[in-house]
């Protein structure tokens, strides 16, 4: 996905206010694997996923709770580190080679101060980010497993092709072997 659909898909803003905000976005490109954003650390960037698709987990004791997918069109941000400057708690991590637009927080700011379309841009960004995060919570507390995995196969089947099934069952809140009846009870 292109970054002029992306920031679209956001808020869309003045061709002008466009060409300022893309001229602080570069490109980067990162293996299967790698850790784009690390617990435990003010995270600097932000970055939007061109191509590829991402998980966010934490630690917790000898096991790893993922709790967000992202793939192309996403944007990889810990709010902690956007909002607050401080120290995240997710891990995220590449499940593929990805192609990533990464945009400076700093810069960010900088831009929201000079420039009042970006600034409602930043606003919706965040209002949209936190919809989210509100529906992934109430998801995971008033819907059972199986409804969550069927809403998973609705509105992002190739999650199901492209991630591992024990990071979908960490997603999801169940075992490897609670999701494999799942999947078995559908077909």
């Amino acid at each position: 996905m292109d970054i002029d659909a992306i920031l679209d898909k956001i808020y869309q803003i003045p061709e002008k206010s466009k060409k300022a905000l893309k001229e602080s976005v570069g490109s980067v490109s990162y293996p299967k694997g790698y850790i784009l954003l690390k617990a435990d650390k003010v995270e600097s960037n932000i970055y939007f996923i061109q191509k590829g698709i991402a998980r966010a987990y934490a630690s917790l004791e000898n096991t790893e709770i993922t709790f967000w997918f992202g793939k192309e069109g996403d944007t990889v941000i810990s709010m902690k580190s956007y909002v607050e400057d401080q120290k995240g708690y997710e891990n995220i991590e590449l499940l593929e080679k990805s192609d990533l637009y990464e945009l400076n927080t700093q810069r960010l700011r900088h831009l929201f101060d000079e420039d009042i379309h970006i600034a409602n841009w930043g606003r919706k960004f965040a209002e949209q980010e936190l919809v989210k995060t509100e529906e992934r919570l109430i998801s995971r507390q008033f819907r059972t497993a199986l409804e969550r995995y069927k809403e998973l196969m609705k509105h992002s089947p190739d999650l199901l092709q492209r991630v591992q099934l024990g990071h979908i069952a960490s997603y999801l809140g169940i075992t490897q072997v609670t999701l494999s009846r799942i999947r078995a009870e559908l077909r």
